[in-house]
């Protein structure tokens, strides 16, 4: 199963109702993805990143988080602006950097780091449990629910399944290549491992409803209703209307 490297903890942020760091994450995060103005974008990581001091994670965890978007970024500064028409900022020889290019890159930047950091501090800091009957309470179709937490299960089980299968490929003098055995191989392997994909959650819900499943997901985390909910809540939409305003007047 997934690590859940973030849900357990005590700081304000895990104290918080699920539902209002769900409504909150969304709140701050469509405007921040929308932003054109590379200065509110700044604005938006400096808040993301004083949501991930309040949520006490560990810097080292939240940097290996990260790292899959930095590699991704990465990619989008080096052919950026270098293909982006506007001004030149630096030439060498044929090697042209435009000023326009730099500046998409630096929005793209602020706003990708943004957007999953107030993920990360928000909603990561739950358990999926948690999450999914959050998502029940705020009425997203139980069926995106279900996919979400039967997902999160089982990725790790079907990721076991194909390795236990290409190893017994490799067993039987398997070896891969880019020729057209290979492929065909690899096919079947993806067929095979649909197949026993489907058989397994067959067993899995008829072993669900042995056990009283009622279409419902249950945790036994309580939040006790009280003022910082709605104080937090009020404020990360106070906070995210004063930028859209400032962005556009």
């Amino acid at each position: 199963m997934i690590e859940e490297k973030f849900a357990w903890g005590s700081s304000f942020i895990h104290r918080l109702d699920p539902c209002v760091r769900i409504m909150s994450a969304l709140v701050l995060s469509i405007p921040a993805a929308l932003c054109d103005n590379i200065d509110i974008a700044g604005f938006y990581l400096c808040l993301a990143l004083v949501l991930t001091a309040m949520a006490r994670l560990e810097p080292s965890d939240v940097f290996q988080r990260l790292k899959p978007v930095f590699l991704f970024l990465v990619m989008i500064w080096i052919l950026v602006p270098l293909t982006f028409k506007g001004e030149i900022l630096y030439q060498y020889k044929w090697i042209k950097v435009s000023m326009p290019g730099v500046i998409v890159c630096t929005k793209i930047t602020l706003k990708s780091f943004a957007i999953l950091l107030i993920f990360t501090a928000l909603i990561a800091t739950m358990p999926i449990a948690t999450l999914g009957n959050a998502l029940h309470k705020l009425h997203v179709p139980d069926k995106m629910v279900f996919l979400l937490l039967m997902s999160y299960r089982y990725i790790a089980v079907i990721e076991d399944e194909y390795k236990r299968l290409l190893r017994a490929a490799k067993f039987r003098g398997f070896n891969p290549g880019t020729n057209l055995h290979s492929y065909k191989t690899f096919a079947y392997l993806a067929g095979m491992l649909f197949v026993r994909a489907s058989l397994r959650a067959e067993r899995v819900y008829k072993a669900m409803l042995c056990r009283g499943f009622n279409q419902k997901f249950h945790t036994l985390d309580v939040y006790v209703p009280n003022r910082l909910n709605s104080v937090f809540l009020t404020g990360a939409v106070l906070i995210s209307v004063i930028l859209v305003l400032l962005e556009n007047f």
